[in-house]
């Protein structure tokens, strides 16, 4: 069986380290020539919470031969049909794409490929490239997980062969409600991720600062008021109901849930989000596959979106340069 993680950035070369280091065989691929160079010479190596070094097979996707029975997809959103487009002729017939990306891919994809070679799949934790070949994971080792669920069409034999290469890095929970996952998923995004890149910073930056947190309990109560008029049945977060805990109508249950936050965000306090990063790098991001998706379906569906609604604006205000990322930016939301 041949494996590959396409866009082996920073969480596809964790992933990659932790699958290979306990017996799996897998692809790296990635587009970042000096990346892939660092990786074959020198192993993947990872810090932060967890200090190791795996050799691993890297290559960029101009060096892709044959085909593939599982390609786990941690692209960034923004050149999704371009990319499906190409893995199609990459992938088995009987093969499938896994996307571990952030917002809700799963339909697009199942455009291109099929509902019978799609699958979903939730990423529970947080990592940064610091460096070529080098990666910080940010959340502890006893909080990673992935949640996973399927499409119509994929049988038995190939979930659980996706299943048991994830679980080489660690536990994967089957999941019946994919699409709650996802909204699940979006709304630790939209909050955290969004916040943490308008405020240039972490996710213990949001959730452990006072006004930060007053605004992450709104667009926490934004994001569960979108999904629920969508008719979305939020699943839960390792383990933990988001909705009953975040939650509120009145001020004494709000004040509660903004105390939780700092609790909740312990383990993956030290987060970088993704956005932040492009941004930094003088990249375009992902606010509109995030904090856009919230928006996009408020309003289809009558909801108000003020809070996501000015994430995205900032956000685009820091991508075009006009705004900086910076704790002022949280006054005005």
């Amino acid at each position: 069986m041949r494996n590959a993680i396409y866009g082996a950035g920073s969480l596809g070369t964790v992933l990659g380290a932790y699958i290979t280091k306990n017996g799996g065989e897998i692809d790296l691929i990635n587009r970042n020539r000096a990346h892939v160079e660092a990786l074959n010479q020198n192993g993947a190596r990872i810090t932060g919470t967890v200090e190791l070094t795996v050799p691993v097979k890297a290559i960029t996707p101009e060096e892709m031969t044959g085909v593939y029975d599982i390609i786990l997809l941690l692209t960034k959103q923004l050149q999704n049909r371009e990319v499906v487009t190409m893995l199609r002729e990459h992938l088995a017939e009987d093969g499938v794409i896994v996307t571990l990306q952030n917002g809700l891919p799963e339909p697009g994809i199942a455009q291109i490929v099929g509902s019978h070679r799609t699958m979903g799949c939730v990423v529970e934790w947080g990592a940064t490239l610091s460096a070529p070949g080098v990666c910080t994971l940010t959340s502890q080792p006893d909080s990673l997980s992935f949640h996973m669920g399927r499409m119509e069409g994929i049988t038995d034999e190939k979930y659980n062969a996706v299943k048991a290469l994830l679980e080489k890095m660690c536990p994967v929970h089957e999941e019946p409600n994919l699409l709650g996952a996802r909204w699940s998923k979006l709304l630790i995004n939209a909050t955290f991720s969004g916040l943490g890149t308008v405020v240039g910073g972490t996710f213990g930056d949001v959730s452990e600062n006072r006004e930060a947190a007053k605004v992450a309990i709104r667009c926490i109560k934004e994001c569960i008021d979108v999904g629920r008029a969508a008719g979305i049945t939020f699943a839960p977060v390792q383990g933990k109901d988001i909705t009953k805990l975040f939650y509120y109508k009145g001020a004494f249950k709000r004040t509660l849930g903004t105390l939780l936050i700092p609790i909740a965000m312990k383990k993956h306090r030290a987060i970088e989000p993704s956005m932040l990063q492009d941004i930094k790098k003088g990249k375009p991001c992902e606010v509109d596959a995030i904090n856009g998706v919230v928006c996009e379906y408020g309003r289809r569906l009558g909801v108000a979106t003020p809070v996501n609604d000015k994430i995205v604006e900032i956000i685009k205000k820091c991508e075009s340069g006009e705004m900086t990322p910076c704790g002022e930016n949280i006054k005005p939301i």
